[in-house]
């Protein structure tokens, strides 16, 4: 692990959740304190909001109630799970049959077992099993993976078990009683290569996964910037007026637009060192130029945390093929911000 402190995460995240303006389905502008983190958060008829605790590594969570049943978005960790099951009890007394994971890392996709035993099934796009093969772990028959770790730093995962997805849609997947509708739609790659977030067109509410987050919560390493920045495009598109994130504050349909401006102002940067030829030493010694740069923009400035230089290297080698000198240092050094950042070593 990197040298990485607890208190500098809290310090660049929660400080966030103390203090962004949001709006209510209605219109209604308000903000959303550090003390709103764990209590639930009715949007619309029968659709709930909830913000995960970041100090112990959880996501956010959403859940739609029908007719006959419960859908969760995200699976979240283990602990996570079984904080939100009582949650969801006291506001409805039909079963939870169904898990979306919008993605395959351990804070939204680890908790499955927990639903299962509750009767529930997860679900996802087909990316997540494609992509738990290639990092997660040796559940398929390969070599141990980031489960295997983090079952040995944190007691929710060692106590549990890994239960993959085993319901799969390869593009959308839709469910609708006829009063609630909720579209499940992969619109391209982005944080992950298999990324799927939730539209519930009716309400104009996106429940976004990691693909846009409110805050300086982003991990590019298992993505593609430039790809994503087209799936913002496409999300956008949607028309929400309320988006969820998987990590931060609740905000309007504009939070879109922030987190696709975010990554652009990062390409367009980069994009300008290449074309002046500049060496891959020359752009990493260049980091900290870019950073006051996206830091003096309002819109985006709360993106930049303690991932900002590789995110910067992330698009770089998008662009030219290369790495930054010592890259596989600085790839390590943004596995374990994201590991720390998402609750390991976080939990006794």
């Amino acid at each position: 692990m990197c040298g990485f402190k607890r208190r500098d995460f809290l310090k660049g995240s929660t400080a966030m959740l103390g203090s962004l303006i949001v709006a209510s389905p209605g219109g209604v502008v308000s903000l959303t304190e550090e003390s709103d983190i764990g209590k639930v958060d009715h949007i619309a008829p029968d659709v709930f909001f909830h913000v995960g605790d970041l100090s112990r590594g959880l996501c956010n969570n959403g859940w739609v109630i029908f007719e006959d049943y419960v859908l969760v978005i995200d699976a979240n960790f283990p602990l996570g799970a079984q904080e939100l099951l009582p949650k969801i009890r006291a506001v409805t007394d039909k079963p939870v049959r169904f898990a979306f994971d919008t993605h395959h890392h351990g804070d939204h996709a680890y908790g499955n077992q927990t639903w299962v035993e509750n009767g529930a099934t997860p679900l996802a796009h087909t990316g997540v099993i494609e992509e738990m093969r290639r990092y997660e772990t040796g559940y398929y028959g390969g070599k141990p993976g980031r489960w295997e770790e983090s079952a040995k730093e944190r007691p929710d995962v060692k106590g549990s078990r890994l239960k993959p997805p085993s319901l799969l849609f390869p593009k959308d997947l839709y469910f609708d009683d006829g009063k609630h509708r909720v579209e499940l739609v992969h619109l391209g790659i982005a944080h992950t290569h298999g990324d799927a977030m939730a539209w519930l067109p009716k309400e104009r509410i996106l429940f976004s996964g990691d693909v846009c987050v409110n805050g300086p919560h982003n991990f590019v390493g298992d993505g593609n910037v430039e790809k994503w920045i087209a799936t913002l495009s496409a999300a956008q598109k949607l028309g929400a007026q309320l988006v969820c994130p998987g990590h931060g504050s609740r905000g309007q349909g504009t939070l879109l637009n922030d987190q696709r401006s975010f990554f652009q102002a990062i390409y367009r940067q980069v994009e300008a060192l290449v074309r002046a030829r500049k060496s891959s030493q020359e752009v990493k010694d260049s980091i900290g130029k870019v950073r006051d740069e996206l830091l003096g923009q309002s819109s985006i400035a709360r993106y930049v945390g303690d991932g900002f230089a590789s995110q910067v290297e992330k698009v770089y080698t998008e662009i030219t093929g290369e790495h930054f000198p010592t890259s596989r240092q600085a790839a390590q050094a943004a596995r374990s911000w994201h590991a720390h950042a998402h609750g390991l070593q976080l939990v006794g």
